[in-house]
């Protein structure tokens, strides 16, 4: 369970938590639900929460959460919950077929990015964020809502049409034939194999519109139903809505029984072993015996729900040390304690498979379980464990104002449906300030010694690549490999004392030389003695955050073929390795309970420094960047293991039919040049050598010449001043290239057609590229943005909604001004495989009508007010600021530029952008790449 995200402003809620700080809590005491969320059912049963919220102004998250999915199918019904969920969006009382869709992208939401819904097993949960800088927006919005919960029209030929739709969805899954046998291990016999929430092909072809319509009239019922209200909009405006649109809904007379599934109990230790043609990564799952635990209501539930979360985080920190030893059991594992169903929680311990494969993964993850059984924990690492879990809290409880709505309406919608606790932050942390420090070693070991018991039986999952290279286990070894890591005589862990700082006093300072002020930007330019250019934008959006970014030229671009790849993950490796004489797991020990991160890269044209941190740990962090440049760790032993896990991965992506198609088209749009980074394979891996990884680090982040750095969020302009001279102004800038290179890559000419075959799914994949060099302008580069904006909502309407080609597809446009000014339009189209010729036909064609027609301008005020919405929000983003300002100073553009974004937006016109359409887009120069499944 993540923690909540409320905000708590009343006197009330700070007058208990004041009485919390010198009285121990009433561990008897119900949790309260935060002062300013307003919990009310009407009369029909529906329940609603409004939460008012000033981030963003002029903006609502409205969400209407159902508790029915596909669980409550009938055996005549399977899918039919997703398949509904569908149907909300075409056509209901006051909104006809597209017309729902077509008036939110009007007012500037978008669908699928914005406008949205999921269904799951036990519910459904339809998501409208809305623009209320109109009134009639608020109306229109729970207007929306209302025709979801009771006005759907589930037309009989909208029906037919979205049949088509959902079932090249399935297609695009791949099936679910894997998860049903995983689920019916999982929940050991229980319905959930059953009712996977795509439902079958069978189903979906053959089901009868009077079976959907019978869903939604038994499920869609208001005693099962939540409105859920965040954002700027006074409360009681809010709950008048609700009554008006909600008060009216009825029930069914004789309403059906809405229960849950019991799952039962494990009787054996069982094992299931899964084999695929394309699989990301090869894993192995340990779950144990479900338990049921009803939601957190008191002080004690919350209370062991925080010893829950220690015990589990200590394993994981036990988990990551594992990993990055010599020869790791495993690539990365986890253990946690999560609601595996309604009214149940689970233990489970994952783990992604290096080359040793599962038994020495099973073996790892069982003992560290074991360990922590019999041995306990030790008091440093529960210190650590606390200050962790009070950080966040305290996090959370300084951003309490500055939240933004769509980050806050998950905790209400959850509440629904899992009753889990909204206390909001101030309660929170005031009481997790007065817990944690009580909470002893002796019965967080006794939480783990109960959820992890011996001899209990499990199930053991191994899913794997079925490919020539990979051994898969038999289930009789994962269940040996089990037993014998259980019966294994285990040592108590060893713990290290670790120091408490990373630096004992700062480095010598350089000076700051000169300071330009930018009024109407808010930013602070400083240029340090080394010639170090800090640029400052100090905000109020968040009061705990600070945002650092570093960028000089140079990057891979510096370097020949022979080094490429070394170039290409020089920076993760070095990283990866650690900073002084700790390593990675050592230095995360260092900095426990501390917000901060800082990490280096060097990507095709830069090397980058990003970095954050809560406002008190700033210094740590400009301390973190210093040790980036100055104090790079080299590990023999952990670069071994290292590329053994990055060539694990590379196995897996070879195998991948997408990733391999994607390096086919790449290959095709730059005519396979040589310095084209490519996908690595497993044996480019065995070519890395630590002395040349590292030493290209050193080439590239031993001098801090010609880097700027860009800082935006909370802080104080001259408090910040003597820490930037100390750890930045005294980095080093000895004298190295610092131009980037250009290359020579340059799009190939004429129309370039190439097939590939490779997978055994029934599904392909169309890829269309119209790359061409262009002189660089920001207000071109917006013109393109916008063509593959509208190009993206015609083929959307026209191949999806119209002729049921596919279920989903992009098409975008970009411009980049280095090495040199160029275009790049792409659209990737997932479609069936006897649809390609279909799918190329169409699309090709409302290519030449954007060409000959120009854009539909009510599509091009559907882009205009979406991006102007973007844009207001983003204005108020510690991560728009330092992206923008990063991009200006690093191509030599205008930073003014982000403040003038609505004004150029607006100035778009449809008979520019069809101008731009026949610029670059030509039908004598593009790369045309179709993934086929291979043939039978």
């Amino acid at each position: 369970m993540r923690l909540l995200k409320l905000r708590t402003a009343t006197v009330v809620v700070l007058l208990s938590c004041s009485l919390l700080a010198h009285a121990a809590p009433n561990l008897n005491a119900p949790l309260p639900v935060a002062a300013d969320v307003k919990v009310g059912r009407l009369p029909n049963g529906l329940t609603y929460y409004i939460k008012q919220n000033a981030r963003p102004a002029q903006r609502l998250e409205l969400r209407l959460v159902v508790k029915a999915g596909s669980m409550l199918e009938d055996d005549d019904q399977r899918g039919l919950a997703h398949f509904t969920e569908h149907m909300a969006f075409n056509g209901s009382t006051n909104f006809k077929r597209h017309a729902l869709v077509s008036y939110l992208q009007s007012i500037g939401v978008k669908f699928g990015a914005d406008l949205n819904a999921y269904t799951s097993f036990d519910e459904t949960v339809y998501t409208l964020p809305l623009p209320i800088d109109k009134k009639e927006n608020l109306e229109q919005g729970f207007l929306v809502l209302e025709d979801w919960a009771h006005g759907v029209a589930f037309n009989d030929a909208d029906i037919e049409r979205e049949r088509d739709i959902v079932l090249e969805e399935l297609r695009l899954r791949g099936g679910t034939g894997a998860m049903q046998a995983l689920y019916a291990k999982q929940y050991n016999g229980a319905r959930y194999a059953e009712r996977m929430p795509i439902g079958t092909e069978e189903s979906l072809k053959k089901f009868t519109p009077d079976a959907v319509r019978r869903f939604y009239r038994d499920w869609y019922r208001p005693d099962l139903m939540a409105v859920v209200v965040v954002g700027d909009i006074e409360p009681a405006e809010a709950e008048q809505l609700v009554h008006k649109h909600f008060g009216k809904l009825k029930g069914p007379a004789a309403p059906r029984a809405r229960n849950y599934v019991d799952l039962p109990p494990y009787t054996a230790s069982e094992a299931l072993v899964q084999r695929f043609r394309e699989i990301a990564s090869d894993t192995v799952t340990i779950f144990y015996p479900a338990e049921q635990r009803r939601p957190d209501s008191t002080v004690a539930d919350y209370r062991a729900h925080l010893i829950e979360r220690l015990y589990t985080a200590m394993l994981a920190l036990r988990l990551a040390e594992l990993s990055q030893g010599a020869n790791p059991p495993f690539v990365r594992a986890a253990s946690v304690k999560a609601a595996s169903a309604p009214g149940y929680r689970a233990f489970q311990s994952t783990a992604v498979l290096g080359k040793g494969g599962a038994e020495p993964a099973v073996t790892a993850l069982v003992q560290e379980s074991e360990r922590a059984r019999r041995h306990g924990f030790t008091a440093a690492e529960l210190d650590r464990a606390k200050k962790s879990v009070l950080n966040a809290a305290e996090s959370r409880y300084q951003e309490r104002a500055t939240g933004d709505s769509s980050t806050l309406v998950g905790a209400l919608v959850r509440n629904f449906l899992l009753g889990e606790p909204i206390p909001g932050p101030v309660y929170e942390v005031e009481l997790q300030r007065e817990l944690l420090p009580a909470i002893a070693l002796d019965e967080v070991n006794q939480a783990v010694r109960e959820a992890v018991q011996s001899g209990q039986h499990k199930l053991l999952v191994y899913r794997g690549g079925a490919r020539a290279d990979v051994r898969a286990p038999s289930r009789s070894a994962l269940l040996a490999a089990a037993a014998a890591a259980e019966a294994a005589p285990l040592q108590p862990l060893v713990e290290k004392v670790y120091g408490a700082s990373l630096m004992e006093a700062p480095p010598k300072p350089g000076a700051i030389v000169k300071e330009r002020v930018d009024a109407a930007l808010g930013t602070t330019e400083l240029t340090l003695e080394n010639g170090v250019r800090v640029v400052l934008r100090p905000t109020a959006f968040k009061n705990n955050q600070v945002l650092l970014g570093g960028f000089r030229q140079g990057g891979q671009s510096l370097y020949d073929a022979a080094d490429l790849n070394s170039a290409r993950l020089a920076s993760g490796l070095v990283s990866q390795m650690g900073l002084l004489d700790y390593a990675p797991i050592e230095l995360a020990k260092v900095l426990a309970g501390k917000t901060v991160q800082a990490n280096v890269e060097i990507n095709e044209l830069y090397e980058n420094v990003n970095a954050s941190a809560a406002t008190a740990e700033v210094e740590t962090m400009l301390q973190l960047v210093h040790l980036r440049f100055t104090r790079p760790r080299k590990d023999d032993k952990l670069f071994a293991s290292l590329i053994a896990k990055q060539r694990e991965g590379a196995r897996a992506r070879a195998a991948s039919s997408d990733a391999v198609f994607g390096d086919r088209v790449a290959g095709a749009i730059y005519n396979d040049h040589p310095l084209l980074p490519r996908l690595m394979l497993p044996a480019d891996y065995d070519k890395l050598k630590l002395e040349r990884v590292a030493e290209i680090y050193q080439e590239r982040f031993s001098s801090a010449k010609d880097f700027t750095f860009v800082l935006v969020g909370s802080f104080e302009v001259a408090k910040l001043k003597p820490l930037l001279a100390a750890y930045l102004g005294s980095l080093p800038v000895p004298d190295i290239a610092t131009a980037m290179r250009d290359r020579g890559m340059r799009p190939a000419a004429g129309v370039i057609k190439t097939d590939m075959y490779r997978g055994a799914e029934l599904k392909s994949r169309v890829s269309l590229r119209f790359a061409s060099e262009a002189p660089y302008s920001e207000d071109e580069a917006l013109r393109v943005r916008a063509l593959g904006e509208l190009l993206n909502i015609k083929l959307v309407e026209v191949l999806r909604e119209d002729k049921g080609l596919l279920y989903s597809g992009s098409f975008s446009g970009r411009m980049n001004k280095l090495p040199y000014g160029r275009v790049l339009f792409s659209a990737n189209l997932p479609c069936a495989s006897g649809s390609v010729p279909q799918v190329i036909a169409a699309t090709m064609d409302v290519l030449k009508k954007m060409q000959a027609q120009g854009p539909d301008p009510a599509d091009l005020a559907k882009v205009k007010a979406n991006w102007s919405n973007t844009y207001r929000r983003a204005l108020q983003e510690n991560s728009y600021w330092l992206a923008g300002l990063q991009a200006a100073y690093a191509d030599g553009g205008d930073p003014g530029l982000l403040l003038r974004e609505e004004q150029r937006i607006a100035a778009l016109t449809p008979a520019e952008l069809q101008e731009a359409a026949r610029r670059y887009i030509k039908f004598d120069n593009y790369v045309q790449a179709v993934l086929h499944p291979e043939p039978k």
